[in-house]
């Protein structure tokens, strides 16, 4: 028996999506963002400008940056105890998302904290907030699943929590808001989306549901990314922040495997982009999951779906047309560093979700996997 879950409530999606907001019920609401990019592109004034025609109150947290930590949650949590409200609507790139469910979870169960949170039962629904999730990136697919990931900075730990209390009631996909996605990001986050759709689909827990939203999201991906890195598009960029969901929908019912260990390991060390890592990860830990002989079969079935006769190799072209580096070296994380925080990379990246990869990874194994990764030479295991 599996218990599957499509999203929260409702998945909006077009461009002019953002419109939806204007059927909200709420009388406060706390939005939490990034940086600049969606004040300069009027995403946020569009955003207050429907909660005034609600005669709604509002509160803009901003400034979350990529991987957050225990620290920025702790001062959105304030912000929102001060505030009260009713509805939280995140919006911008995974990072706003993430941290935006873990500020909702805590502000609703006062008892919950960075000392506890790691190692107690979540409760698995939302009692008092609605909330809102709107991406401004097409990766990450933060706004359809149950996980959060925050960076414990006293523990040197970028790791994921997961409930269904972390799930958006409404996802708003506008591709309107991604149109002005610089390309790097489009690359990485994109790159991201292909990881979670690989991964989900060579998961021993596949299911028929899961395999067929994995599949597409895969096809889909692959067809449509080089446009939306080179051409931007209307279409391509829809198309890919369509995908991406799916893609998130999937593997929030099955799980990953190890690039997301390896990234979260490197990204939290290091503060590298997610995407970034996990791009550079996914042909790496490809190869060395097709030894099993089940995950072989699949990659073969995934190369002919997107028309080709490697899939490892196709996925090495996929980062190249992106420009994304083949190794971590080559994106300038300092060798002696590297070295030096070895032992505590290995030890995290066998964490999360390397837990649920198809292959069992040994100490000694992730050692060769993450000394290929960093300088970019050929696994041999």
């Amino acid at each position: 028996m599996k218990r599957i879950v499509l999203g929260g409530r409702g998945l909006v999606t077009g461009a002019g999506s953002l419109k939806y907001l204007s059927n909200l019920k709420g009388k406060k609401f706390f939005i939490v963002t990034g940086g600049k990019s969606l004040f300069n592109n009027g995403t946020i004034e569009k955003i207050e400008n429907i909660i005034k025609d609600l005669k709604g109150e509002t509160f803009i947290f901003k400034g979350i940056k990529k991987n957050p930590d225990t620290d920025i949650v702790l001062k959105g949590l304030e912000e929102m105890n001060k505030f009260n409200p009713d509805t939280v609507i995140a919006v911008g790139g995974g990072s706003p998302m993430d941290a935006a469910k873990v500020m909702t979870i805590m502000y609703e169960n006062k008892e919950i904290n960075f000392h506890n949170i790691l190692e107690r039962q979540l409760p698995n629904k939302r009692e008092k907030i609605q909330f809102i999730a709107i991406p401004s990136t097409s990766g990450t697919a933060s706004e359809v699943t149950k996980a959060a990931v925050v960076t414990f900075k006293d523990k040197d730990l970028k790791i994921g929590l997961k409930t269904d209390a972390f799930i958006p009631d409404i996802a708003i996909l506008d591709s309107d808001i991604v149109m002005s996605m610089p390309q790097n990001i489009v690359a990485e986050t994109g790159m991201d989306a292909v990881t979670h759709a690989v991964e989900c689909y060579i998961n021993k827990s596949l299911d028929d549901f899961t395999e067929v939203i994995a599949k597409g999201a895969v096809e889909g991906l692959f067809k449509y990314l080089p446009i939306s890195y080179k051409e931007a598009t209307i279409e391509s960029r829809e198309k890919v922040h369509n995908y991406q969901s799916m893609a998130g929908i999937a593997f929030a019912n099955v799980g990953l495997g190890m690039a997301h260990g390896i990234s979260h390991s490197i990204g939290g060390r290091f503060n590298l982009g997610h995407g970034l890592c996990n791009a550079i990860a996914l042909p790496y830990v490809l190869e060395y999951n097709s030894k099993d002989r089940e995950v072989k079969g699949k990659l073969n079935i995934l190369a002919k779906t997107i028309g080709v006769k490697d899939f490892i190799e196709e996925v090495r072209n996929l980062n190249n047309e992106l420009n994304i580096p083949n190794s971590l070296k080559d994106v300038f994380v300092d060798e002696m560093e590297f070295k030096k925080d070895f032992e505590k990379l290995v030890e995290n990246s066998l964490k999360g979700s390397t837990k649920s990869n198809p292959v069992r990874v040994s100490k000694e194994d992730m050692e060769k996997i993450l000394k290929a990764l960093y300088y970019g030479t050929k696994l041999s295991i």
